[in-house]
């Protein structure tokens, strides 16, 4: 039983890092944006290789990250965003982390554009916060990752309603014992008013194969977000809102809450 129960905690851990979503637009020049992102989560479930839930010990997350963004160009944005993170396995592994998380650091470039849409590339090298491949709390968190994507978003109107869509496709290569990515983002934008605009999202993750070592086994997960974003100022938002992991393969069944400050200048 507890062998069993240790297999379902690995493979739960493996859907564990989430990438922030930035964007398929650039900012112009000698401009920026910081993005505070805070998420909180908890799960005490897993889908199964057959996709079904299965418990697993309770795991607790709560990630911070200041998301800076700057405009060196009107077509290329440079990106860094330090984390920091606290997780919490329940017992009979009893595992415990506080300390830094991933910081990535990268650069999106604008390729094309027209009146409505653009087309972008965008790199980040993601960096570990820590070493400690021990620690049943730090499983996933340990290893050096690029990530490679391609970004098209496109504004529109709905009834009246300024509208976006954004997609996103990336190469997640991840170094050391965790296997390589496919990774494919989608969010769709709507804004009521001049305050408020509802978003939808949903993240969903490949892997290539499986791993080495604790990484045993392919995986695949589906994230779905829905978040309201009010603007106090014109460059000054808050966004609250909530997701969940609807559809896995030896994955975390995960849900959480995510709260955001933004502020241009």
């Amino acid at each position: 039983m507890l062998r069993r129960a240790g297999t379902l905690l690995v493979i739960a851990l493996l859907s564990m890092p989430c990438q922030a979503l930035a964007g398929a637009w650039t900012l112009d020049k000698n401009t920026g944006q910081i993005i505070l992102t805070g998420t909180l989560s908890q799960a005490n479930e897993v889908f199964d290789s057959a996709r079904q839930i299965a418990s697993t010990p309770r795991y607790n997350k709560f990630e911070l990250g200041p998301l800076l963004e700057y405009g060196f160009t009107d077509r290329f944005t440079f990106m860094l965003n330090p984390g920091f993170q606290h997780i919490d396995v329940a017992p009979p592994f009893s595992g415990s982390r506080t300390g830094q998380g991933y910081t990535d650091v990268g650069g999106r470039y604008k390729i094309l554009e027209g009146d409505t849409w653009v087309f972008s590339g965008q790199v980040e090298l993601n960096l570990p916060g820590t070493s400690q491949t021990a620690n049943p709390a730090a499983i996933g968190y340990t290893d050096t990752e690029v990530d490679v994507r391609a970004l098209f978003g496109k504004s529109f109107t709905i009834n009246g309603l300024a509208s976006f869509i954004d997609l996103e496709i990336a190469e997640r290569f991840r170094f050391g014992d965790p296997p390589d990515e496919f990774r494919f983002d989608a969010t769709f934008g709507v804004r009521l008013n001049p305050q408020w605009q509802l978003l939808a999202q949903t993240f969903s993750v490949f892997s290539e194969g499986a791993g080495t070592g604790p990484f045993f086994t392919s995986y695949d997960y589906h994230k779905l977000q829905l978040s309201a974003v009010y603007n106090i100022t014109p460059n000054f938002a808050i966004q609250v809102g909530g997701f969940t992991t609807f559809s896995g393969r030896n994955a975390l069944q995960e849900n959480g809450l995510v709260t955001a400050i933004a502020y241009k200048f």
